[in-house]
Parts: C-alpha cells; structure tokens; sequence
C-alpha cells in the first residue's frame, strides 16, 4: 500500500469528474477517444476554466493535489486518451492548481528548481514539492524539500514531505527519519505518525508500526486512510477481528477504496473464503488497474496457466507504470509466479530476481557476521552439560507444540495436520517468543536464564495461547525462528513439543527467494547471502539434535512425509501424545485462518511437485549449489 497523508476522496471525485468532462470534448471535436497533442490545447482553455471552477475553490494541500491530477491523468488513460495528451493535461492541471493567480500563464515550466530559497518563499517551495510529487518527479520534490529546510530547518510539514518524496524513490531509512524528525518537531500532526508506521511496516517492523498508526488515528477519530493503515497492521499480527472492524468502517464510508478491497481480499484468502478473495481483488482492479497488491492476490490463490495471460499481460502494464519500488516488487514477484507455474523457467527466475533487487532497497545488509556470533553464542550457552544441570521446572505444561524449521520447509502444513486434530490448536506464527529473545538478548546469549526470569516467560507465553484457546490440549506456534532457540524454549518448557521439519535445502532457500517475506528478512533476497544463512542454521539446529534430551524433538523430513503421509502423520500425532484422528490425513478439509503464503497449499491434498523444485532452476542459482554437502 502507498503512503496517503490525508482524506483525499473529494480531490479524487473531481479528479475523475474532470477527466471524464475533457474525454468527452476531445471525442467531440475528433469523433474519435485519442486526440492529438496540437488538437488538446485548442480544449485547453475550458477544461482550465473547469478547474478554476471546480477544484480550485477546494484548497486542496500538496498531498490532496496530487491525489487529484493521478486519479485525473489515470482515468483520462482508462478512457482511451493518449498518453502524451493525458500527460500534458496532468501537467496543465498540476501548475493551475498550484497557482496563486487563476490567470497565469501555463508556459511556466512546472520542473523548474529555484536554485535558492529564502524563508519567505518556503509555502511556495512545499507547493512546488507537492506538484513534483503528484507528477512522479520524486528527484526534484526531495530537492524543492531539502532546499526549504536549508532555510527553514524545523519545518515539521517539509520534512513531513521529504519522507514521502524518500519513500516513493525507495529509500525507507531516510525516509523514517524525516518522519520522526517531523514528529519531534510538531507531536500534534498526525500525519507523520501514520507515515511512520506505514514505513516500519514495510521495513518488516510489523509490532513497532502499532504504536504510530494508533497515534496518528488519535489525534484524527474517524481518518480513513489512517483506520486503513492500521487495519494493515492488524492483520500482519493476526488481529483479524478488529483488522475487519475498521476495514469495514472504510468501505462504508468509501466503498471504491482500493487499498481497503484489497486488504479485504487478503483476508477473505487467510480464512480460505477464495471465492470472496478473488472478487474483492477483480473489483479493486476494475476501480485502480495499477493495484499491485490486487495483482499479486489473484495469482496466490491458485496454480496460474497459459490461458491466463490477460492476467499477464495487466500485471506487466501495472509493473512497468511507475510503481515505488516495493509495489513493483510485489507485482514482480506475482509475475514470477505465473512463469513458474506455466513452467517457463528461465522467465520466472529473471522476474524474481528483479523483485528481490527491488525490494533489497527497503532491506538493512544482511550482518553475516553478526548471525556467526549469534550462532556461537548459543552453542557455547547451551550445551548439553548446561541443559542438564538445569533441574529447576518453572512450567511442566505440555500444551505448546513448536513447529520449526526454515521459512518455505513445509511448517503450515504441519501446522494444518495438526490443527485438524480436535484436541489441538493452531495458533499461526506468534511474534511474542522472539520478541522476548530480542528484548534479553545479552542474558541469553551469556548464560541460561534464571528461574525468574524463566517462570515470567513461561507464564507471559501461556496467556497468550490461552488467547487462542483454554480448552485445547495442544496450541501449535509455527514460528520457523524459534528454531534458533530450541535449547532455551526447553529450558523453559522442557516438557513442550518441538517438531523441525527438514526439507532439502536448496529448495528451501529457492522457495524463499521465490517468495515476498518482509524486508526484516534481508538475508532472502539474495542467493548468496541465503546459503549463508541456510549454513549457519543447519549448523545451530545440528548443535539442537545433539544437546536436546531424547524425545524432546522429532525430525520430520519433508520429503519423508509428502511420500508417506499417513506413516508420518502417524508419527507426529503419537510424538504429541494425542490419539490417532482420520481427520488429521484429510487437513485439507480443516477450516481456519492461515495466515502464512501458504494458505491456499494447506488448504490442497499433499502434491509432490515441489519436491527437486531446483532441478529446473539449476543453470541460476550458483550460490545455492554450494549447499548440495548438507542434502
């Protein structure tokens, strides 16, 4: 989703009422939809005077402006209005709007930079800004920007803008320090708050971007693009419930908002409501045909074929309009999709290659040697002696199941098989675990935690599953990075279950650079950097395997299981205590709410297509190749 600083529904309701009005005359005077460049200015002069009319008495602000002349310049396209006509319309419409005299003269170059500014110019410079921005020329907005704060330094609405204008060229972390900065400089503007949280969510800061969006809704009750933004949030941290509460809030006020359609379909796809999913997504197209998470929807939730190439040929379209750069990503990695799923190999990995380069500009460097550390760290902690010696039981409850193993090695479908039992719970990916071994880092990473300390994790971390369910005997937390700390959830519940699924590791780490995870996963987009990753987790859960007590961890090998479902479905329902249930072999049945990339696979009979997946890929992935040792 795209950053939005405020209400724009009128602006976009004119927009799109004016485009139509020009469509119309250009039509007339042609008899045909496009019109030459030589043919439009002869309209020029009354589609000007419909502005005045019309948009101007709106004052819109800077970010209204632009939301104004992109509805306008799209729907003009939509109607058949050639592109230079349209442009040159859009940029007619952008001067005129921002103005101050109704009757100047439209020859103004709308990209021309002062090259100084003086403190009385700086309304005027975050105009200029605002219409570069509304045009797509990000450049120039950040110069119009920084040139204002070189003369007016604490200008929270300039740095406010700065950070959009970083953000829609890509670079977040500049981005989120304008915001903040904004933030320090006027707490009360709303907008940056939303801003921010919208950034720390694309930066895969999922937790942390609550805080801002529910700030920004506080200060304005009612905002809908800021009800919009946390409803995004919401549902990265499986809140469904309350996600919905607010979309549904937004739709009624504004039933043609995309972004809310799409958000919408997401979530009607995690609940398995495919049908639902796909309409909300067809609908938001048929308003916005630019949409990338729309595009990138349709393509999740089922296997794509040749006849699909009107899909194809709308999702390239929408990639190559101008899209920031984690959009286009998002449609890149979709198009990939549709190539690996017709089989054309070399044409697939090209288009997930370009997605990840995309996305690695919104991503912090992959710290290797930093990962070593952490993985020396816990093996030096928590050896077997250490383990041992450990005698105190904070927490005897066997309800927790942890699912581990690399993301893409086949944990929802474990997940599903159980969650099918009627004794068991699942509880998806829950954050809490992790965060609490980010939070004590240096006490985990120095010794075995105490038993205060142990006993408060343990009872923090029943509340939560308590949440998901009082009543089931096991709540399975598939969270594949709890796999780095198998030695201290042991410590802490050594009578839970863990289950590490193991699957070859080339097609591991492939069907992670296949897939769209959060930029907080920076090791994932980029081959060589995942094989360092992959060697360094084989290396720390081998470490696991040989420390851990018999019978505290089942090894189940993925490719083991999709040969033989029934035998390993066996074994995993016994290694859990729980009586054997035909329910568990046909999972694929099991509704509940997947919130993974894989919940439209969990919710098919076991396929063995993915099995030597890397095969077809071999002459691409060098890297990957290094890992063929550990097969």
């Amino acid at each position: 989703m795209v950053l939005k600083w405020l209400d724009a529904r009128k602006a976009a309701e004119v927009g799109t009422q004016l485009a139509d009005d020009v469509f119309k005359q250009t039509s007339q005077r042609s008899g045909r939809k496009g019109d030459s460049a030589d043919d439009s200015r002869r309209v020029l002069q009354r589609f000007l005077q419909r502005v005045d009319h019309e948009a101007r008495p709106l004052q819109l602000n800077v970010f209204q402006r632009a939301k104004l002349a992109n509805t306008f310049k799209w729907r003009l396209l939509e109607n058949g209005v050639e592109k230079p006509i349209a442009n040159e319309l859009t940029r007619a419409l952008v001067v005129r709007l921002s103005t101050n005299n109704a009757g100047a003269s439209m020859q103004t170059s709308p990209f021309a930079v002062p090259s100084r500014a003086k403190a009385a110019d700086t309304e005027a410079l975050l105009a200029k800004g605002g219409n570069f921005f509304a045009q797509g020329a990000y450049a120039e907005a950040v110069s119009c920007f920084r040139e204002l704060l070189s003369v007016a330094p604490n200008h929270a609405i300039a740095h406010n803008s700065l950070g959009a204008a970083l953000y829609k060229q890509g670079h977040y972390r500049e981005a989120e320090e304008e915001f903040r900065r904004s933030i320090q400089l006027k707490p009360s503007y709303a907008d940056p708050h939303c801003n921010l949280g919208t950034v720390l969510r694309g930066r895969g800061r999922i937790v942390e971007s609550e805080a801002p969006l529910r700030r920004a809704l506080k200060l304005k009750p009612g905002h809908l693009d800021f009800q919009l933004n946390l409803a995004m949030t919401l549902v990265l941290l499986e809140r469904l419930a309350d996600a919905k509460g607010f979309l549904e809030r937004v739709l009624r006020a504004a039933p043609h908002n995309v972004d809310a359609l799409v958000i919408m379909g997401d979530v009607a796809g995690n609940e398995g409501r495919l049908t639902d999913a796909e309409a909300l997504y067809r609908r938001a197209l048929e308003i916005a045909p630019t949409t990338a998470g729309a595009w990138a929807g349709l393509v999740r939730l089922r296997k794509m074929t040749s006849g699909d190439e009107s899909w194809l040929k709308g999702a390239e379209q929408a990639a190559a309009s101008g899209l920031a750069p984690l959009d286009e990503a998002t449609i890149r990695y979709a198009i990939g999709k549709y190539y690996d799923d017709i089989g054309q190999a070399k044409r697939a990995f090209r288009s997930y290659q370009s997605a990840n380069e995309l996305q690695r500009r919104t991503a912090d460097a992959y710290d290797r040697e930093g990962r070593v550390r952490l993985v020396d760290d816990l093996i030096r902690v928590y050896t077997r002696e250490a383990l041992a010696r450990e005698r105190t039981v904070v927490a005897d409850s066997s309800r927790p199941v942890f699912v581990l193993g690399m993301m893409r090695s086949g944990t929802s479908l474990v997940e599903q098989i159980v969650a099918s039992h009627p004794a068991a719970k699942g509880a998806g990916e829950l954050p809490e675990w992790l965060h609490a071994m980010q939070k004590h880092d240096v006490a985990v990473r120095r010794e075995i935690l105490s038993d205060t300390l142990r006993k408060d994790l343990a009872t923090a971390y029943l509340r939560v599953l308590d949440r998901y369910s009082r009543d089931a005997a096991r709540v399975v937390d598939k969270t594949p990075f709890n796999s780095d700390y198998m030695g201290v959830i042991h410590s802490v519940f050594p009578n839970a279950h863990i289950i590490y699924l193991q699957r070859d590791p080339i097609d591991t780490c492939l069907s992670c650079y296949f897939q769209q995870f959060s930029s907080a996963h920076e090791f994932a987009l980029d081959l060589s950097d995942l094989a360092h990753y992959y060697r360094e987790h084989h290396r720390l859960v081998a470490h696991w395997r040989s420390v851990l007590p018999t019978g505290a961890l089942l090894n189940v090998p993925y490719e083991d299981l999709v040969a033989d479902q029934q035998g390993w479905t066996r074994r995993i329902v016994e290694f859990l205590g729980l009586e054997w249930d035909e329910r568990c072999l046909e999972f694929y049945k099991t509704e509940r709410t997947v919130l993974t990339a894989s919940f439209a696979q969990v919710r098919q009979k076991i396929y063995r297509s993915s099995v030597g997946r890397w095969r077809q890929y071999e002459k691409f992935i060098g890297p990957l190749l290094s890992l063929r040792d550990l097969v």
